[in-house]
């Protein structure tokens, strides 16, 4: 067994799990400000993760588990983008939360004690909810990834249920049944593929084990059970309701971070452990693509409530990324993985935008009950800029990257595959998204120019707490625009070696 000071990402997954319940007592005493405990302990997990990155191209901790195998963690190319998205947006939220959900309790009660006691309670699940994305992303083990899949459930359902909007109960429960079936489809899927292909350890497993018309039905199992996890056209109906209903930090964890493991989910098991299977569902995976990115583009058009618009651009965006998934070619795929962590930027600027007009407005979601905001609030209308900009590609910001990594690869697809078809369908997908550019203009003409009414005329920007993560993850997006190279050099050359050896 590895040794304690080489613990490093044993140390990241499970710390926040292990303090939690002092995290729940502690904030019984001392309130909101347990949530600056809460930031540090992911700090450190943080740091941890990123040093671990920095020793090996691929870092890897195994730890003995019979008879399931091997529980690892491990950091390569395809992992860590999605793991320091979840880091990292978990960081700068946990900052957030503090003003955000002080303000969200207080509108339930003025009991001090029952005021300390949710704290504690946010911030606990808060940290479970961290530690299971995150273990998601870094285990090395079919079982190991499911129970970690299911943790990162458990504590989101309760978030939106104890401290959402409206009726919470109803739409915390339909959250958790949509994405527990999808969960189920997908651990239907695993348990036949660690047992037909002689090991759990996603390394060990040899596909020519399981004869190719049962990896057909598995991989259909698990692609659609994930597609309710990412949300896709036709098993989305929960995301809407959950993303505008929670409390604004857990939408802006829920939207560009949580339901975007579906897609690391469907590389790492389709291409990685049944690479043979590919290519057969590449054209389905696309046109669904396809039709999620219209279909939310043309719904976040329609929408007045903001966090509901920002829920369905949510689906639009995961219709890029299951597009890219789709495109059969590396740049493609690698074009997807980068639009996660552009997507993750961009709606974590967006949903804490939102939740300060929300917090400062007492509570106004109706878009045609705002304008003018610029005048009041000039940093968050900057912010709201930039992260509209990168979900329709203005370079430099790190959408434009993601994008036309995504589409040219689309595109050398079609053309190495002599298709048609999708080399049609690559097309409308690079015209459609001119969807994203409409609805992100004219939200951004609707809220933040034109008259400010009379309810909004005493509105301030003067929370920091509120105002420091958006900065951070302003100037993340625009770094990673410039240089995204931090994240290609490992990433390419993870996908292309799949490629190499017989996709």
């Amino acid at each position: 067994m590895t040794e304690f000071n080489n613990m490093l990402l044993l140390q990241s997954v499970f710390l926040p799990i292990i303090l939690a319940p002092i995290v729940y007592l502690l904030g019984k005493k001392i309130g909101k400000n347990v949530g600056w405990i809460t930031f540090l302990i992911l700090l450190y997990s943080t740091i941890l993760m990123l040093y671990a990155s920095s020793l090996s191209d691929v870092y890897l901790e195994l730890y003995d588990w019979h008879p399931i195998g091997n529980f690892g963690l491990q950091g390569d190319g395809l992992s860590l983008p999605f793991a320091l998205m979840i880091a990292i947006l978990s960081v700068c939220l946990s900052v957030y939360s503090i003003s955000y959900m002080n303000h969200r309790i207080r509108q339930t009660t003025s009991n001090t004690n029952i005021v300390n006691k949710k704290f504690g309670l946010y911030f606990s699940l808060y940290l479970i909810y961290f530690s299971g994305m995150l273990g998601t992303v870094l285990a090395t083990n079919l079982i190991q990834f499911y129970v970690f899949f299911e943790l990162m459930l458990i504590p989101s359902y309760f978030l939106i249920a104890e401290f959402g909007y409206g009726d919470k109960a109803r739409i915390s429960l339909m959250y958790f049944i949509w994405t527990h079936i999808g969960a189920l489809l997908l651990l239907s899927g695993i348990l036949a593929i660690g047992m037909l292909g002689g090991s759990f350890d996603i390394s060990s497993i040899n596909e020519l084990n399981i004869a190719f018309n049962i990896r057909i039905w598995l991989a259909a199992a698990i692609i659609i059970g994930l597609f309710v996890k990412l949300a896709a056209f036709g098993v989305h109906i929960w995301l809407p309701h959950a993303h505008a209903e929670a409390p604004t930090p857990i939408s802006a964890l829920l939207s560009p971070v949580m339901i975007g493991i579906g897609g690391y989910a469907i590389l790492r098991i389709i291409l990685f452990i049944l690479p043979s299977i590919y290519l057969s569902t590449t054209l389905f995976v696309s046109i669904w693509g396809l039709i999620t990115m219209i279909y939310g583009g043309l719904m976040a058009l329609s929408q007045d409530d903001i966090k509901r618009l920002l829920a369905y651009s949510s689906i639009s965006q995961m219709g890029y990324i299951i597009f890219g998934i789709g495109s059969a070619y590396y740049l493609g795929i690698t074009g997807s993985v980068f639009q996660y962590v552009s997507h993750g930027t961009a709606k974590g600027i967006l949903f804490m935008v939102a939740g300060t007009i929300i917090m400062k407005s007492n509570g106004i979601r109706s878009i045609s009950q705002m304008g003018g905001l610029s005048k009041k609030l000039p940093i968050t209308t900057i912010a709201a800029l930039i992260g509209f900009m990168t979900l329709f590609g203005v370079p430099p910001l790190n959408g434009f990257q993601s994008e036309w990594i995504l589409f040219y690869g689309a595109f050398v697809g079609s053309i190495s595959l002599n298709s048609d078809a999708r080399l049609i369908l690559t097309g409308v997908a690079l015209l459609s998204s001119t969807l994203t550019a409409g609805y992100a203009l004219l939200t951004m003409k609707r809220v933040f120019f034109g008259k400010l009414p009379d309810s909004l005329s005493n509105i301030k920007e003067n929370d920091l707490c509120l105002l420091i993560p958006i900065i951070f993850l302003v100037i993340l997006t625009i770094f990673l625009g410039i240089y995204p190279n931090i994240i290609l050099d490992r990433l390419i050359p993870t996908i292309s070696e799949i490629f190499s050896i017989g996709v």
